[in-house]
């Protein structure tokens, strides 16, 4: 009773591993496939459509985009009245994110209440404000025009507002220096 009592024992006490030709085996289940199958799995997540020589990728003006500087330079005649934006292109291009829903307490275009009091401290003050900026409007309410564009966007929504301000001029181009 005893042997076969050990028996059973050292049965319990083994593997499934038996022979070298075993451990092989399970040696090789064990880390070579999933290695191979991670390999597997990484290509096919990564494998894209990928352009390839005659696609639209390689065509000079798609390769000009993707290599294009990321700032550019760009030389206004600020002496060219007609080149300026008129007040009303000034204000839908920057203006009316806030003016026309009244937007961080702006003060809506053509609401006279709300203009009248602003008109008042007159047109020097309200064009001061919008270079400067005032209250939740940052300079130029963040746009990037010249002082001469502010201020016809300025004069444009202030008579919107029931003011009578005359269009700004274009102040006269300096003398030379050679002259």
């Amino acid at each position: 009773m005893s042997a076969s009592h050990d028996h059973d024992q050292d049965d319990a006490h083994t593997g499934p591993i038996k022979t070298p030709k075993q451990l092989a085996w399970a040696v090789l289940f064990a880390f070579v496939v999933p290695v191979i199958v991670i390999i597997l799995l990484a290509n096919y997540v990564s494998t894209d459509t990928k352009p390839a020589a005659g696609t639209a990728a390689f065509e000079a003006q798609a390769v000009a985009e993707r290599i294009a500087r990321v700032g550019h330079v760009e030389v206004k005649d600020v002496n060219d009245a007609a080149a300026m934006k008129t007040g009303e292109q000034v204000f839908q291009a920057q203006c009316s994110a806030c003016h026309a829903t009244g937007a961080a307490g702006a003060p809506k275009l053509g609401d006279a209440a709300a203009w009248g009091p602003r008109i008042k401290s007159g047109f020097d003050a309200l064009v001061h404000s919008a270079l400067k900026g005032k209250g939740n409007m940052g300079p130029q309410g963040g746009g990037d025009f010249s002082d001469f564009e502010v201020s016809r966007a300025v004069v444009y929504m202030a008579n919107q507002g029931g003011a009578k301000f005359d269009e700004p001029k274009m102040a006269a181009p300096a003398a030379s220096a050679a002259q």
